[in-house]
């Protein structure tokens, strides 16, 4: 049977339905999902678009609140002018309705491409389809094409992540509350920071702080995503190594990285520091790496460009010789995003972006540098805090102190 059915519905198996029950809970007020529907909306009417076919976690979670567990299966959100809806695998149930705003259909697994029929449903034939061109496959792309027929296609990816650049005061309160558990687990961590100790075991340390503060400040949340990053030694040279088995010896140089995640929102605290004691070659490398972090964090301001103080940091560090060893980009935007999901890529300190700051934005600022086993001061150095955009200035989020003075531990 092709169509909308109740679920349960015995001897019918349809190509999808609504299954709705429980309450519905949400990361913010329904006025948050109206306002950020609106602007989309608004963006629809500019560009001529008659439905918005989103299929990134990120901007379903920005857009519903729902975050969805892909495994293999397509989801999305539609919008049009007057309805908003997810699809969702039956595999979740009623879980993405609950934790959706808006409608919900569920499509099923007893033919091929019902996600699109169901699509479909609600968007029509022979519309203006907005889609994610950075997101949607090559595959899904043709479907989207062979089930919906649209007369024309539009990429709204730049234009949705300029609009989650600005962060509303909701969301603001989230990052914030998100930074302040990012410090718990920092403060954890450096408790379990011994001689001997794996990296795994401080790890789970400040994981388990995380997850504890998350459940104690947002008690209807899903618990889910939180982790952490803790490398030692050579393993502090690059900011994404995973954890390991390695023990930590006298002198090792540390990263601690945090990693809260509330509803789909993601901060981070990350800091160097030393097992006991730091060598003098170390302490000369740390240092620099602190005061450019200072350095940057007073250039971030409404009015400078994304661009503007990359190059100021970059002619920080050339003076003392130091530019080669810079790994990345020196902050980023913070909001709907993780480690496999989502990138406000148009919100990152490199050479390339040309965004200028404006109050309401939260971004990061984190220099790192890496020095080459086997030179003085071995290792990878990065300090990380973030901060929130004001009309004159900015506000330092991060609590969790930084440099050699409380942090040489164990």
């Amino acid at each position: 049977m092709a169509g909308i059915s109740e679920f349960g519905v015995a001897g019918q198996r349809p190509d999808f339905y609504r299954f709705h029950q429980g309450e519905k809970v949400l990361p913010f007020a329904d006025a948050e999902y109206e306002a950020r529907l609106t602007k989309l909306r608004a963006v629809m009417v500019d560009e001529g678009i008659d439905a918005v076919v989103m299929t990134s976690m990120h901007n379903v979670s920005y857009y519903s609140g729902f975050l969805y567990c892909a495994f293999g299966r397509p989801y999305a959100q539609v919008v049009t002018a007057t309805e908003t809806v997810t699809f969702s695998a039956g595999i979740d149930a009623a879980q993405p309705w609950r934790r959706g705003y808006g409608d919900n259909i569920t499509y099923t697994d007893w033919q091929r491409n019902n996600y699109w029929r169901a699509i479909h449903s609600v968007t029509g034939s022979g519309k203006v389809i907005g889609f994610e061109g950075d997101h949607i496959s090559y595959t899904q792309l043709g479907l989207m094409d062979e089930f919906l027929t649209p007369s024309a296609k539009k990429d709204i990816a730049p234009a949705t992540m300029r609009l989650r650049m600005h962060k509303s005061a909701a969301e603001i309160e989230l990052i914030r509350a998100g930074a302040a558990t990012a410090d718990v687990g920092g403060y954890a961590i450096k408790e379990a920071i011994k001689v001997g100790a794996r990296e795994v075991d401080v790890a789970m340390a400040g994981r388990d702080a995380m997850e504890l503060e998350i459940s104690k400040r947002f008690p209807d949340s899903e618990i889910r995503d939180t982790w952490v990053w803790f490398q030692s030694g050579i393993n502090t040279d690059g900011a994404h190594n995973p954890v390991t088995c390695r023990k930590l010896e006298r002198g090792d140089i540390l990263s601690l990285n945090t990693f809260p995640m509330i509803s789909g929102y993601y901060t981070a605290l990350e800091r160097t520091l030393f097992v006991e004691e730091v060598d003098p070659a170390s302490l000369k490398v740390w240092e620099a790496n602190v005061a450019a972090h200072e350095y940057g964090m007073s250039l971030l301001k409404p009015g400078a460009s994304c661009a503007e103080v990359t190059h100021k940091i970059n002619d920080f560090f050339a003076e003392r010789d130091m530019l080669q060893y810079r790994t990345f980009g020196y902050g980023h935007s913070f909001g709907v995003l993780s480690h496999y999901y989502g990138r406000e890529a148009g919100l990152e300190l490199r050479e390339d972006i040309d965004t200028v700051l404006e109050p309401g934005m939260v971004i990061s600022m984190e220099p790192m540098l890496t020095i080459p086993d086997g030179q003085p001061g071995a290792g990878g150095y990065r300090e990380h805090d973030i901060l929130v955009i004001t009309e004159d200035g900015n506000e330092n989020i991060t609590g969790y102190p930084y440099g050699p003075d409380f942090n040489v531990v164990g």
